[in-house]
């Protein structure tokens, strides 16, 4: 996702005066709009999809993370053992 500096930072006032036309733009384009008040980032608008894609990829991401320091810590279950703590036969 490329941020378009020059269409993705407004200043707080114009969300104030259209909020439907600033979300609809985040929606459609997909990317997150950042929100200044004086100068200074103060918020995000980003589209409910993409913020959901974005919250699943980084979930993922912290469980692979999570997956190598385990195994780099030798933090390892037998398969057998997988299957009995998910109740799987």
């Amino acid at each position: 996702m490329q941020i378009k500096f020059s269409e993705d930072i407004i200043p707080l006032s114009d969300l104030k005066v259209n909020p439907g036309k600033i979300v609809n733009r985040a929606k459609d384009t997909r990317r997150p709009i950042l929100l200044t008040s004086r100068g200074r980032g103060i918020a995000v608008v980003q589209g409910l999809d993409e913020y959901e894609k974005n919250e699943e990829e980084r979930a993922f991401m912290r469980a692979v993370a999570q997956g190598l320091m385990d195994i780099r810590e030798e933090n390892e279950l037998e398969l057998e053992e997988v299957k009995k703590k998910l109740d799987i036969e």
